[in-house]
């Protein structure tokens, strides 16, 4: 039997299997629902990951599990991935408890967004692997959009290795605006990449824009490999527009962000006048 020794550095205990009476559990009911599911899951090039030490993840966003497949992905090297995720999910009653207990990051979108940053940077400096999607939402286009500098400042921050991912097929299962749908085979691509270079004094602006070249050369990799095509046109939603699906146009699904950051707004300020 081996024993795990974990010494705080810092006041803060560093991350070992020992730890993680909530993550190794819950990946374990993850790889279950795979198998049930037989969702069958590619991984290309994990090897870009770093066996130790600390790395962000930055990865396109097409829905809701994406989360679940990168951090299913990282497991060849052997690394626990810590997402941040909107502070509403952390409130959750059931979701909560589990978020917190795999040592994910809240972010307050309509609070402080720095205290996350600050957050993750002392989880990299630690050792710890963290994982984002810089568009900050799902693209209903399922195109990659513009990415936010969260991740690059992240990296840039700690000193650690930026590394592009790409996911696709998740959109399938669960996606914004569509019902779910818990088909048995779908596949799922995950990619990972080389490390994005930079130097420590570089504009996260202009490593930010490497990054999402990165991205968006893999999910359009994976999009012409992906192994399954629509059988009738009522299946093609998940397709982008522009490779002959029906998914929104990125036009369209940009008024469709607008439309919902004004309804969240003004329920938002409902709610504060009570």
């Amino acid at each position: 039997m081996r024993l795990w020794v974990c010494v705080p550095v810092a006041g803060i205990r560093l991350d070992c299997p020992a730890m993680e009476p909530v993550y190794r559990p819950v990946i374990g009911v993850a790889r279950s629902l795979l198998a049930l599911m037989d969702w069958r899951v590619e991984t290309i090039g994990a090897h870009h990951l770093p066996p130790a030490g600390g790395a962000v993840i930055a990865t396109n966003h097409v829905g809701y599990l994406d989360f679940v497949f990168v951090g299913y992905g990282a497991r060849e090297q052997k690394r626990l991935v810590r997402f941040l995720a909107k502070k509403e999910v952390f409130d959750h009653k059931v979701a909560g408890p589990l978020m917190r207990g795999m040592k994910h990051i809240p972010v307050d979108r309509f609070g402080q967004t720095g205290t996350a940053l600050d957050l993750s940077i002392r989880a990299l400096r630690r050792g710890e692997v963290i994982g984002m999607f810089p568009e900050g939402t799902i693209s209903r286009s399922f195109v990659p959009r513009e990415g936010k500098t969260g991740a690059a400042r992240m990296a840039m921050g700690a000193g650690v290795p930026l590394v592009p991912g790409a996911v696709w097929g998740t959109q399938r299962i669960l996606t914004k605006g569509r019902p779910k749908n818990f088909e048995r085979h779908i596949p799922i691509s995950v990619q990972f990449d080389a490390p994005i270079p930079y130097e420590p004094d570089d504009d996260a602006g202009v490593v930010t824009k490497r990054l999402m070249t990165s991205i968006d050369q893999m999910v359009t990799a994976l999009q012409e490999s992906y192994p399954v095509r629509p059988k009738r046109p009522e299946d093609a939603w998940w397709v982008p527009a522009h490779l002959g699906g029906t998914a929104p146009t990125v036009a369209e699904a940009d008024d469709i962000a607008v439309r919902e950051q004004a309804e969240r707004a003004a329920r938002r300020a409902r709610e504060e006048r009570g």
